[in-house]
């Protein structure tokens, strides 16, 4: 688990938005929620969806705990007894969706789907990338804003480089002959044309948001194809794992 730099001291103390915490209400134990019971986990998911809906509608640096607190229905006093401050619920929420997305990449890159014709490929790997992050705007929140909590960003940098060496590692596997400098220029473009498509996909929605997909998987494909041809992929299964990072 992400440990938080955002400790908050002593009880009594406010959080960067200033709203006071309630004395004796929180552990602060390396800024975790406290954890009692299935009736506290139950609680702690409550405000983290909340938290998640705070971020989206308003962003990270105009959240406020007061906000968060009341878009759970819950008091103040309520969100204190689990965690200490806003920094502390973002890192939270940060850490539980860096490890779903690991999961859903870990499933996205499987040999199996790496086997399939380009345009299949494509399909298989993307669709759950891009259905992730359109089912969780807040993890676009939370990676990307400038006064987001710094492990937060440090975690996703890590995974983010980890991706991009499975990448270079499937593209090494379709172009054995290529030099390792340019598969590394190929995956980085891969890489940012799949965030830019990402960004415009995520601001439509319905049958608009569809076809985007659809562009950005074209957009792909006419990338990838005059380099790739109708090669097929070395030992897919011989392709390095995308471990996590810190030996998660």
């Amino acid at each position: 688990m992400i440990v938080s730099e955002a400790r908050s001291g002593a009880a009594g103390s406010k959080d960067a938005t200033g709203d006071a915490r309630a004395d004796g209400r929180a552990d602060t134990t390396a800024g975790r929620p406290r954890r009692r019971q299935a009736r506290g986990e139950a609680r702690i998911a409550q405000l983290l969806k909340a938290a998640a809906s705070v971020f989206c509608s308003t962003g990270y640096t105009a959240a406020s705990t007061n906000a968060i607190a009341r878009e759970a229905g819950v008091s103040p006093g309520t969100l204190y007894q689990f965690f200490p401050n806003k920094e502390a619920i973002a890192v939270e929420l940060g850490d539980q969706l860096l490890e779903r997305w690991r999961e859903t990449y870990g499933a996205a890159f499987l040999p199996d789907n790496l086997a399939l014709p380009l345009d299949q490929m494509l399909d298989a790997t993307l669709d759950p990338l891009i259905t992730f992050n359109c089912e969780n705007p807040a993890f676009t929140v939370l990676m990307h804003g400038s006064e987001i909590p710094g492990v937060i960003i440090h975690e996703h940098d890590t995974l983010h480089t980890t991706m991009l060496s499975r990448v270079e590692a499937i593209l090494g596997g379709y172009l054995p002959d290529t030099p390792p400098a340019e598969i590394t220029r190929i995956a980085t473009m891969i890489f940012i044309l799949f965030k830019a498509g990402l960004d415009v996909i995520m601001a439509h929605e319905g049958e608009e948001r569809e076809a985007y997909i659809r562009e950005l998987k074209t957009v792909l494909l006419r990338y990838l194809e005059p380099l790739v041809g109708d090669r097929t992929l070395r030992t897919p299964s011989s392709a390095p794992a995308a471990a996590p990072p810190n030996g998660r």
